[in-house]
């Protein structure tokens, strides 16, 4: 009797009544019913929790606010991208308009096949909206109810509100099976049921642990943190908030009034029901954000819509670890002394633990870690400065940074698009008949894929050397996505052999046996060929005609002796328009094993070819046809002013190998300062005397020319394509040109 009066003393601003009914004793109960009938009660718990219920009535009007004025801009195809401005830039922010299919959009079908992957775009986010509309309605009901004619403590009752704001629907259907009496001073035994004390001691918890989480989810997104520690932050946020306010804070009085002793009390049976709680949700954000970047922006009706999902499962996973606590006494009732023995509660936290690490693991296996919301936004794109108008290859007339994922409208339009997940690029034109096989062929590069970022200045054809085994020279070839730079402030999504564009070289001499192990960690499956040379067909390199392709995470070997010299290189040969176009190539100089017969020189320069097409951050594959084409040019993976500048001297020679490792257009390279000699042709010496001298030649896919110049002047010579749109950066000319050129500086 003495702690009953002391409860009562403390218990001022709560319902005195409503405070006894969780410790579920009998003659607690008596006297409160002696003290007052249910009618008298009922007028004190609705004066005593009038503050409660203003508050709530502040926050439900907030949230009305909130749900008028952000729903439009929650949608997929109502967003509204912004971009960052600078004090020399004005960028105007224009709504992407929703376009009317009709005879005005040219080679746009609705019908069939488009139409059904239209219709599955949108049809996520309109379960979500109808969802968080049920939830809206759902949450009112639970508010309304609980902060008026239920006699449950405040705690909980903002437990239960919170719950129903995180499960819509599923949260008020529980809070009436468990919850709501059906008549006055029957709570006690209405709740009475070890599952119904159970779902309230889950409830208690996951109001505390779940707020923690979501808000520490939505600050670590919008900060652009990697999901690693997106999820350690959730996880202590989470713990911290449940541990030292909903439990100990708004509980203290019920464990004798000591906060110090309240967080003793509830340390435990907190921790284990947040590591259930997490095991449930990490995989459920991970996985899912893994797979829609829309979701990682706290912004997004998809990142709500994660969330949602993630507390139902965590809840699920939590519920049986809440009933093993209320069952011996270290949760709900926690006045008594808990019956339970050190093993058994050793055994519990190892479970919990074993969970969440199972969690983790699922986690891991089927989502990225290490991907981050920054992927979405310009910070992914290093080294930008939209201020700075003296960086080469800068259109200063538009953005250079990806678009959320969540702003792309679900149809095509004169903007980078969504599609069935897929971003494809401006201008494409898009036909009933056109097959997924397709439109993922000439999507953007998945930037949530990308695990590795090359350095600013990062060099490509950098050269490979080998390991020697009984007598066998060893290279060892991988495959991966990675980000390159091709100018300082340009940065496009590659498909790169040892994490650089273009791959390594190789360099041998003719009669070497060779041995290439292939390890691919590309999202898809590749092969290589070996372009140019003699050798076994079973290692020329055809996907599904000489080999089968190598699968993600898997290894090939490819093994042959060099029977000729020349010029050649090595390109993927599955999925070729895309692959290669995107990166997926290096040269492969064989050196002759007699003395040549060529003519003499003092340099040897090796100038790959490849275009890229880049639009609002989104790297796309290159290709004749709309919307594809390229509006970047690179030699060995730079555009000019980045390109290698080539120092000589008057009287000197220098052997340029003009190789074409791009996929789709001819290049007509020029040298400035006089004409050059053509001594190879795909690898092949042209007799001396069929030897002829220009100053520009037509460099087609797949073709090599080996040439000499002579350095007869002093001064700067350019080296570039005689297209003019080829020696641009976007159609801008930067420090006199662009795109495909290098310098000869000769002194």
């Amino acid at each position: 009797m003495q702690q009953l009066a002391f409860i009562l003393q403390q218990q001022k601003s709560f319902s005195p009544c409503a405070e006894l009914l969780l410790l579920t004793n009998d003659i607690q109960l008596e006297l409160c019913k002696k003290s007052m009938s249910w009618k008298n009660l009922l007028a004190v718990n609705l004066k005593t929790n009038m503050r409660s219920k203003l508050i709530l009535w502040i926050v439900l009007f907030a949230l009305t606010l909130g749900l008028v004025f952000l729903t439009p801009r929650l949608g997929v195809s109502q967003n509204i991208p912004t971009f960052r401005s600078s004090p020399n830039l004005i960028v105007q922010n224009t709504p992407l308009v929703q376009p009317t299919m009709d005879q005005n959009m040219p080679g746009m079908n609705m019908s069939g096949t488009n139409k059904a992957n239209f219709k599955s775009s949108t049809l996520i986010d309109t379960v979500l909206i109808v969802w968080f509309s049920l939830t809206a309605l759902s949450s009112v009901y639970v508010a309304w109810d609980a902060f008026t004619s239920n006699p449950e403590l405040t705690v909980m009752k903002w437990g239960w509100l919170l719950v129903t704001l995180y499960t819509g629907p599923i949260g008020a259907a529980l809070y009436i099976l468990s919850c709501k009496e059906p008549e006055p001073m029957q709570h006690e035994e209405f709740i009475k049921p070890l599952w119904k004390q159970t779902l309230g001691s889950t409830i208690h918890c996951l109001a505390g642990d779940a707020t923690g989480i979501i808000i520490a989810a939505a600050i670590t997104m919008t900060l652009g943190l990697p999901m690693w520690l997106d999820v350690i932050s959730e996880y202590i946020f989470g713990f911290a908030f449940g541990l030292f306010v909903f439990q100990s804070l708004f509980m203290k009085h019920m464990l004798g009034g000591s906060y110090l002793k309240a967080v003793r009390r509830s340390f435990m049976p907190e921790w284990l029901s947040m590591n259930a709680v997490m095991a449930g949700m990490i995989p459920v954000m991970v996985i899912l954000m893994s797979r829609d970047m829309t979701a990682m922006e706290a912004t997004s009706i998809r990142f709500w819509g994660v969330m949602s999902l993630a507390t139902l499962v965590g809840f699920v996973i939590a519920f049986p670890v809440n009933m093993w606590l209320v069952a011996v006494g270290l949760k709900y009732n926690m006045v008594r002394k808990p019956k339970v023995t050190r093993s058994q509660l050793l055994a519990v936290t190892l479970l919990t633990l074993l969970a969440l690490a199972f969690g983790v693991l699922i986690a891991a296996l089927y989502g990225n870690f290490t991907m981050s919301a920054r992927n979405m936004q310009h910070e992914s794109m290093p080294e930008m400065n939209m201020s700075n108008r003296s960086m080469p290859g800068m259109s200063m007339g538009g953005t250079k940074s990806p678009v959320p994922v969540s702003s792309l409208p679900p149809a095509p339009i004169s903007s980078v698009t969504q599609m069935n997940g897929l971003v494809m690029p401006p201008g494409m034109i898009m036909t009933s008949d056109m097959s997924m096989e397709a439109m993922e062929d000439m999507a953007a590069v998945d930037l949530t894929k990308i695990t590795y970022t090359a350095s600013v200045d990062a060099r490509g054809d950098q050269l490979l050397q080998p390991k020697l085994e009984n007598g066998v020279k060893v290279f060892n070839l991988d495959v991966s996505l990675i980000k390159w730079n091709i100018l300082p402030n340009v940065q496009v999504a590659a498909y790169a052999f040892n994490r650089q564009v273009p791959g390594p070289r190789i360099r041998v001499t003719e009669g070497d046996r060779v041995r290439m192990v292939v390890k691919n960690n590309l999202p898809e499956p590749t092969t290589v060929h070996w372009h140019g040379m003699i050798l076994p067909n079973n290692m020329d390199g055809p996907a599904d005609v000489t080999q089968k392709p190598i699968q993600p995470g898997a290894s090939y070997t490819y093994e042959f002796t060099v029977k000729q010299p020349g010029t050649y290189f090595y390109h993927s040969h599955k999925d070729i328009d895309r692959q290669q176009t995107l990166g997926m190539y290096g040269a492969f100089i064989v050196d002759p094993k007699n003395k040549p017969q060529t003519l003499a020189y003092n340099q040897d320069v090796v100038v790959q070819l490849q275009e890229w097409t880049v639009k609002q951050g989104y790297t796309f594959p290159a290709m004749p046809m709309e919307g594809l084409l390229p509006n970047f040019f690179t030699i060995n993976g730079k555009a000019y002013p980045a390109t290698k500048t080539i120092n000589t001297k008057v009287g000197e020679k220098i052997r340029f190998r003009f190789i074409g490792s791009n996929n789709a257009f001819i290049h007509p390279m020029h040298i400035h300062g006089g004409p050059f000699k053509i001594i190879e042709t795909d690898g092949n010496p042209v007799p001396v005397a069929a030897q002829i001298e220009k100053d520009t030649i037509n460099v087609a896919p797949g073709e090599r020319y080996d040439v000499i110049w002579t350095a007869r002047e002093k001064g700067k010579w350019l080296l570039h394509c005689h297209i003019a749109h080829h020696a641009t950066n976007d159609n801008v000319e930067v420090q006199g040109a662009g795109g495909l050129t290098m310098i000869i500086n000769v002194t």
